[in-house]
């Protein structure tokens, strides 16, 4: 919609009038968004024109006006929160370079100094080696006799060039293998660095397990944060939010915005899930465990890692999680997961739209010796 057009003269009480007819703009146009006079409205310029008293338009524009005031703030908020955001970033990268240039300088001089030692070393044992050939090639002269009583004796000297020579070729390399020189360190310290500002500084919750729906071949410890898979199918009474058929079993909590994570130890258990399942995800029938049947989360079977999409995405991870970082972000619809000891990513869902229902922690167990603790 085209901003009005108030380039108007003023009376002479401050009412705006009209510059070609000195009348009170009494009336709108609305074809081309100006206020005109009653003389305006009967030329033929706005003749055909659909026309309303100022006031009324007025009335009309006013939520208008106030709804842009109210984007403005926000995006002026989203702005400096962005710009806050990126600035510590710059900050991290800037202190970043600072040290490694000051790693690096403290390296150079390392190596300088190094290699002024190895070159005293050398050149002594190359003194010492040419005092040694000068010895043998004055023993050679001699006698036989008199060469062969001091072989003995000339043989117990030390020999050990080769072994100083290789020491000093291996000591200087080994420079290099400190953290400074290992990229997936440092992108994994900075790429955490991001998350955390991403995160929103996100707190760790302390989650708790919901007895009323757990399947009855799941047996809960007293204060709800030991979940395990028994052979013996517990006598549960009923309860709609029970889970019939699938080891499952939600948490306590339920989301429906903000930013959230919580922790899982999943030991050396294989055969588990876990991750966020929506409130009205099936109960009493086989579960379609993939985002369409409401559950989000990634699942050990065997020696087999995979997320629960459809068709099931097998994941290739440096080593065995033993504990599980589950991220939810309801803003953005979003579900990642993280092992929560070495910080590595594991898995991110594509971003959602959960349409404000209600999300809970989900947990799935099967199988004798396998069980699920909540970190708190």
């Amino acid at each position: 919609m085209a901003p009005l057009q108030l380039q108007v003269a003023t009376g002479a009480e401050g009412e705006r009038v009209c510059e070609t007819h000195g009348e009170a703009l009494k009336l709108f146009c609305e074809e081309d968004q100006t206020p005109i006079c009653l003389v305006c409205d009967r030329s033929t310029e706005h003749r055909a024109h659909a026309v309303v008293p100022v006031e009324e338009a007025a009335q009309e524009y006013k939520p208008l006006s106030l709804s842009f005031c109210l984007l403005q703030k926000q995006t002026e908020a989203e702005r400096q929160k962005i710009m806050s955001e990126f600035e510590q970033l710059h900050q991290f990268l800037r202190e970043q370079e600072r040290l490694l240039l000051a790693r690096l300088a403290g390296l150079d001089q390392e190596i300088v100094k190094l290699q002024d030692e190895n070159v005293t070393k050398l050149s002594k044992e190359i003194s010492r080696l040419s005092e040694q050939i000068s010895e043998l090639e004055g023993k050679c002269r001699q006698p036989a006799s008199e060469f062969l009583n001091c072989l003995g004796t000339f043989k117990m000297k030390h020999f050990d060039s080769p072994k100083l020579i290789f020491s000093l070729c291996f000591e200087l390399p080994n420079i290099f293998k400190t953290s400074i020189f290992c990229p997936n360190s440092r992108w994994r310290k900075f790429s955490n660095s991001l998350k955390y500002l991403k995160d929103g500084k996100t707190t760790l919750l302390s989650v708790t397990l919901d007895p009323d729906t757990a399947h009855p071949r799941l047996l809960l410890s007293v204060d709800r944060k030991i979940l395990t898979w028994d052979v013996i199918r517990l006598n549960c009474p009923e309860h709609p939010q029970r889970f019939d058929l699938s080891p499952c079993v939600l948490g306590c909590e339920g989301f429906t915005s903000g930013r959230h994570c919580w922790e899982v130890e999943v030991g050396d258990g294989t055969a588990w899930a876990v991750g966020v399942a929506t409130e009205s995800v099936k109960r009493k029938e086989e579960l379609s465990a993939a985002p369409e049947g409401g559950i989000w989360a990634v699942q050990r079977w065997g020696f087999q890692f995979q997320a629960l999409t459809s068709p099931p995405t097998p994941l290739s991870l440096s080593c065995v999680p033993r504990r599980i970082q589950v991220s939810l972000d309801c803003e953005q619809g979003q579900v990642a997961f993280f092992n929560a000891n070495s910080e590595d990513p594991i898995f991110t869902f594509p971003s959602t739209s959960f349409t404000g229902e209600r999300l809970r922690p989900f947990f799935w167990v099967w199988g004798v010796g396998s069980q699920l603790t909540l970190y708190s």
